[in-house]
């Protein structure tokens, strides 16, 4: 597995948005779908905000592989279910997004249940 960059970390945290596609069974990406990412140390982190049945998040376990863009950066990725930094995912979403509804949702318990690790390839 290869690491980010400090550049790629710093460009992609820095960004309001990410962009996801997971990959389809014959290599093919799904459509682009616009989320938001955190930070937290050296890895990047996205949940959906509709829970385990969104078509991105769906899409994106299935074959464990696609694409992100984001702050000028775009990168063949994987995907992994990582729910050991809940917490400290939680927070980077507060300090970066705020606390309004959103945020809210963004942290609940449904959203939590699908928080995945973006890993480069």
């Amino acid at each position: 597995m290869s690491a980010w960059t400090d550049d790629e970390l710093a460009r992609i945290a820095g960004a309001g948005e990410l962009r996801i596609a997971g990959r389809r069974d014959d290599g093919t990406l799904r459509r682009l779908v616009i989320i938001w990412q955190v930070r937290v140390g050296d890895d990047i982190y996205v949940r959906s905000v509709n829970g385990p049945t969104a078509g991105w998040y769906r899409g994106a376990l299935d074959q464990g592989e696609g694409r992100i863009e984001s702050g000028g950066i775009s990168k063949d990725v994987s995907f992994t279910r990582d729910d050991s930094r809940d917490a400290e995912i939680d927070s980077a979403y507060r300090t970066k997004y705020g606390t309004g509804g959103p945020v809210r949702s963004i942290t609940s318990s449904t959203a939590t249940s699908t928080t995945l690790r973006i890993n480069p390839l």
